[in-house]
């Protein structure tokens, strides 16, 4: 197997942080079975299925925003676009997570956490899009 001529420390920064959320939203959902004990589902408690939609908005979005990051930074993109991708991506899910955690209706942590993370996509796309035609 061939070393990768480009390490992605870029991306392997933004991968550490994230699965640190997912893992922190994991233990929220945890958390809440236990407070509420329910082993399975959300047992028809609003807090419940929002701690599970937070985790689960988060597994996905994120795999593919880093996949694409990593693309990037693989074919040669510039750092400052990495990071901004990777700072807004981790941005826009914490402010998401906590919007949602506390309020199932619109909120400005939701609201702005969801445009960020569009966002993201969107030019990380057109960013793919572009290194794979030059």
């Amino acid at each position: 197997m061939q070393a990768l001529a480009v390490m992605p420390v870029i991306t392997s920064f933004y991968v550490g942080i994230n699965v640190l959320l997912v893992f922190a939203l994991a233990m929220y959902v945890v958390v809440m079975r236990m407070r509420h004990k329910v082993g399975i589902g959300d047992g028809d408690i609003p807090e419940m299925l929002r701690a599970i939609r937070v985790h689960a908005n988060a597994l996905e979005y994120v795999p593919l925003a880093l996949l694409m990051i990593l693309v990037l930074e693989l074919m040669g993109a510039a750092a400052l676009h990495l990071h901004a991708l990777g700072l807004t991506l981790t941005l826009g899910r914490l402010l998401h997570a906590w919007g949602l955690a506390h309020s199932s209706g619109t909120s400005s942590g939701r609201f702005i956490g969801t445009l960020l993370t569009w966002a993201v996509f969107v030019y990380a796309a057109f960013l793919c899009i572009k290194v794979s035609v030059y």
